[in-house]
C-alpha cells in the first residue's frame, strides 16, 4: 500500500514538473515569436540623424542623400537635423546621452577623430560611448595654389619651401579642420616649415587663395574642382592614396615625393554606445544599400565622395587610427584652439 502511494505521489510530481516545462517552453516560444515582429517595426516613429554642422556641407549632402534612401527602403521617417558648434562637439554629445532604441542616430565628419586631441575634455569618449556603425565615404582634399606661385609640383613646391622656411602661406577653413592638419602633416613628413592662416569656412579660403593673398589652400576637392578646370587655381596634388577620378591627370602626395602622405576627409554613421549588436548590423545593411544605390553612388561622386561604406569592425579600428594618427600629428604641430 505504501509503496502503490510513493509510486502515485511520484507520478503526480512529475506530471506537475512537465507541466512546469512545458509553460516556461511555451513562454520562451512566445518571446522568440514577438522578437522579429518587433523588429519588423522598426522604426515605429520618426528617426533623426544629427549632423552637427550647417546645412548644405558634405556631410549635410550625404547625410540626406542616405535619410531619403533609407525612409525608401524601411518605410519610416529619417530626419536630418543640423546641430551645429564646436566642429562638431555638441551633435555629438547628445548622441552619446541619446537613448540607445535606434531612434537618434549621428552622421559626423573627420572632426569626430581630430577633436580628442584638440579638446583633451571632450563630454564623451569617441570609442566608449558610440556604436560606430561604417565610414560612409572619403572626400580628397587638393592642395592648390596661386597661379603666380613658381612651383607646377610637390617637388618643387618642396624645395621652394626650403629656400624659403616659414615664408610660403597655406589657408584652410579653420584651425583644427582636416585641411588645416592635412597641411601640417604635409610640413612634418616634407621637413619644410611653412605658415598656416586659418579662415572662417572654405569659401574665404580658396577667395584668398584665387585673389594672390596666400599661396597655397587644402580644400575639399569639390569645392575647389571648379576654380581648378577654369585655371584660377593650379592643382598641385590629391591628398589621397589615389587620384580623383574628376582630376585623373593630378598626382597623389604620395607619389610625387612624400611616400607616406595620406590626408583624406570623411565621413561616419554613429548610434549610441549601448544599441544592440543585432540593430548596428541591421542600421550598417541598411545604409549600405542606401548608398550603394546607383543613382545615389552617381550622386556622392558628383559631389566630391568616394563610397566606402565599412564595417561596424572595420570602422572601429579605422577610428583608433584616424585618432591615434591625428593625436600625433596636433601634438608635433602644437595645434592649439581657442
Amino acid at each position: 500500500m505504501s509503496i502503490r502511494l510513493y509510486l502515485s505521489n511520484s507520478q503526480e510530481n512529475d506530471m506537475r514538473l512537465g507541466s512546469g516545462i512545458r509553460h516556461a517552453l511555451a513562454i520562451a516560444v512566445a518571446c522568440l515569436a514577438v522578437l522579429p515582429a518587433a523588429a519588423q517595426t522598426y522604426p515605429s516613429k520618426p528617426v533623426r540623424i544629427i549632423v552637427p554642422y550647417s546645412p548644405g556641407g558634405g556631410i549635410d549632402i550625404v547625410a540626406r542623400l542616405m535619410a531619403q534612401k533609407l525612409t525608401e527602403q524601411i518605410g519610416g521617417p529619417f530626419v536630418v537635423e543640423n546641430r551645429p558648434g564646436a566642429a562638431g562637439v555638441l551633435g555629438a554629445e547628445l548622441l552619446a546621452r541619446a537613448a540607445p532604441d535606434g531612434y537618434t542616430l549621428l552622421a559626423s565628419a573627420t572632426e569626430f577623430a581630430i577633436n580628442p586631441a584638440l579638446r583633451p575634455k571632450l563630454p564623451y569618449d569617441p570609442l566608449k560611448d558610440f556604436s560606430h556603425i561604417s565610414q560612409l565615404a572619403n572626400v580628397q582634399f587638393i592642395l592648390a595654389s596661386h597661379p603666380s606661385v613658381p612651383i607646377t609640383n610637390v617637388k618643387q613646391l618642396v624645395a621652394l619651401a626650403k629656400a624659403r622656411p616659414g615664408q610660403l602661406t597655406y589657408g584652410s577653413s579653420g584651425t583644427g579642420g582636416g585641411p588645416h592638419l592635412a597641411g601640417e602633416l604635409f610640413q612634418s613628413l616634407a621637413g619644410i616649415r611653412w605658415v598656416h592662416v586659418p579662415f572662417k569656412g572654405a569659401a574665404p579660403a580658396s577667395l584668398a587663395v584665387m585673389s594672390g593673398e596666400i599661396d597655397f589652400a587644402f580644400g575639399a576637392t569639390i569645392g575647389l574642382l571648379g576654380q581648378v578646370r577654369n585655371g584660377k587655381l593650379r592643382a598641385v596634388a590629391v591628398t589621397g592614396l589615389k587620384r580623383f577620378a574628376e582630376l585623373p591627370e593630378v598626382p597623389t602626395v604620395a607619389e610625387s615625393g612624400v611616400p607616406d602622405y595620406s590626408a583624406t576627409g570623411w565621413y561616419g554613421f554613429y548610434a549610441p554606445g549601448a544599441t544592440s549588436p543585432e540593430l548596428v548590423r541591421r542600421l550598417y545593411t541598411e545604409a549600405t544599400r542606401a548608398l550603394g544605390d546607383p543613382d545615389v553612388k552617381e550622386k556622392l561622386t558628383r559631389s566630391g565622395n568616394e563610397y566606402v561604406m565599412s564595417s561596424p569592425e572595420e570602422f572601429t579600428a579605422f577610428l583608433r587610427a584616424e585618432i591615434a594618427k591625428w593625436t600625433k600629428v596636433v601634438r608635433e604641430a602644437n595645434v592649439r584652439i581657442d
